[in-house]
């Protein structure tokens, strides 16, 4: 099994998704480990002093201005966490509960929290047995951390709570840990604080939602390439010297792959025949332009990410020179930002690959193909109803693209004031980013069954690859109606899986 290695200076997003999604190893090096202890020997000598300390010797947000005696402070490090343990709703995705643990894990380990090396030690060995803590939808508004996610995962470190076994079991925490030997862990001072002050959560979805978009936008370029040679369209427009002129990035990326996609077609170009067409409509023609300016905005997202990725997130923070330090390095303004643009990004991409949908079904624009590319039009409905489907998931994706960010509840008794509902970005992009990859899929499901109604005309190479492939895995192609959720469920299957590029990357090579 892959293992990856906590250092001080940060984790890979590679990391991040090896851990959350393929249960990688984590092992503490000996750099993190120093690290961790020379932190908490500043911590020590603080909690000593008569001085209050934030995080270390007081109360917390509005109540840090009463110092804590000696001898509750141990007590204040539960009651923190027992108290920000206040999710409600659905539970939260694996994946996502263990990205969060991770990247707590990550910032602890950079030796700028105080906490000490048998706290990390104790994280990784939780993660490591497979025990994810049960993790509630609601209660993180981004700002001083993703606090009650945070919390929840904090009390499983102490024994208490509920949490998920290796077998997807929810049990009592403590039953858990025992059962895999491990010791809960007893808090000291700043550790309860230290464990619940990150943009953990909202950056592990940001990470695992890039990576999902990056196979998504290849997938679409190449569902557009086969709806625009299903059209009989023109692949003219993708000429690279017509993209050069508008040098942004994205465009010329999937202006060449679509291009290379259509190598071979004998369905293009025939937009000048039976029904002339001096261009073709935007949907298919701006194809690159959309989907290039998503693939732009990934790009920028990803630069947020790594930067992220790359920061200790704590309030306060040890400095090297032992200084510790209140911050507001906790906001979740830079993640949530990027959340939401993802999100406008990912309904645009969908509106667009609908309406090329929609253009393929209508005898009055689909230039020869049968009426809703049905088996005898009247008696059958052919896909009538999944482009219905797509329209509600486009529709449901305009929604989730209001932002989260511009909004803000103070809380705190006014001491939180401006927050960030970062994590509320995060949760809706990720129903943002399954939404695409269904609308992805339904294109290619009506693309994939117009290009074969075009009999006497041979699709390029690397269409008929994606058709082989699409086909193999359980969907079914042209012919008379049949129960039509299970063709579909195979078709988002085929497409979240990278199907799609893994069918046609053998034919054009790696694409953009």
């Amino acid at each position: 099994m892959h293992t990856v290695v906590v250092g001080t200076s940060g984790v890979t997003a590679s990391d991040v998704l090896a851990v959350a999604r393929d249960g990688a190893r984590i092992e503490l090096s000996g750099e993190a480990v120093a690290a961790l202890a020379a932190a908490r020997e500043i911590v020590d000598a603080l909690a000593a002093k008569p001085e209050p300390v934030y995080g270390v010797s007081t109360g917390f947000g509005a109540l840090a201005s009463r110092h804590i005696s000696p001898e509750l402070r141990a007590q204040l490090q539960r009651n923190i966490v027992r108290s920000h343990a206040a999710g409600m709703g659905p539970h939260v995705e694996r994946e996502v509960v263990r990205a969060l643990m991770f990247l707590r894990l990550k910032t602890v380990c950079s030796g700028h929290t105080g906490v000490r090396p048998e706290v990390a030690q104790t994280m990784a060995d939780i993660l490591n047995a497979g025990i994810t803590p049960v993790v509630h939808e609601y209660g993180s508004l981004g700002c001083s951390g993703d606090l009650a996610p945070l919390s929840h995962c904090a009390l499983t470190l102490m024994g208490e709570g509920d949490a998920e076994g290796p077998d997807g079991v929810v049990r009592p925490a403590g039953e858990l840990l025992a059962a895999h030997g491990i010791t809960p862990v007893e808090l000291r001072e700043k550790e309860g604080l230290a464990l619940l002050n990150g943009t953990d959560g909202m950056l592990g979805m940001l990470v695992m939602a890039l990576a999902d978009l990056e196979t998504l936008y290849k997938s679409a370029d190449v569902t557009a390439a086969l709806s625009l040679e299903a059209l009989l369209g023109t692949d003219k427009v993708l000429a690279p010297e017509l993209h050069a002129i508008r040098p942004h990035p994205g465009q010329g990326a999937s202006a060449a792959n679509m291009l290379a996609v259509l190598k071979g077609s004998e369905l293009t170009g025939h937009h000048q025949d039976d029904a002339p067409r001096v261009q073709d409509a935007y949907s298919v023609r701006c194809a690159p332009q959309v989907a290039g300016a998503g693939r732009d905005t990934l790009a920028h997202a990803w630069t947020v990410a790594e930067r992220e990725l790359a920061s200790a997130v704590d309030n306060p923070v040890v400095l090297p020179d032992g200084r510790v330090e209140s911050n507001g390095n906790f906001h979740g303004a830079p993640v949530a930002y990027v959340l939401d643009f993802l999100a406008i990004a990912a309904a645009d991409l969908g509106s667009i690959a609908e309406r090329r949908t929609d253009r393929l079904l209508d005898k009055n624009r689909s230039h020869g193909l049968p009426p809703f590319l049905a088996d005898d039009a009247g008696v059958d409905s052919g896909l009538m109803i999944a482009q219905y489907t797509q329209a509600a998931l486009v529709s449901e994706m305009k929604r989730l693209a209001v932002p989260a960010s511009a909004d803000s509840i103070p809380s705190s008794a006014m001491q939180e004031d401006h927050v960030s509902m970062g994590w509320s970005a995060a949760r809706k992009l990720r129903t943002a980013v399954n939404n695409l990859a269904r609308i992805v899929a339904i294109e290619l499901y009506a693309a994939t069954r117009a290009i074969e109604l075009r009999a006497g005309l041979t699709p390029a190479p690397a269409s008929q690859a994606v058709i082989a492939a699409v086909r193999a895995a359980g969907v079914q192609g042209p012919g008379p109606d049949r129960f039509l959720a299970p063709d579909l469920e195979a078709a988002d299957a085929f497409v979240r899986a990278g199907g799609v590029v893994t069918a046609v990357e053998p034919v054009t090579g790696p694409l953009a």
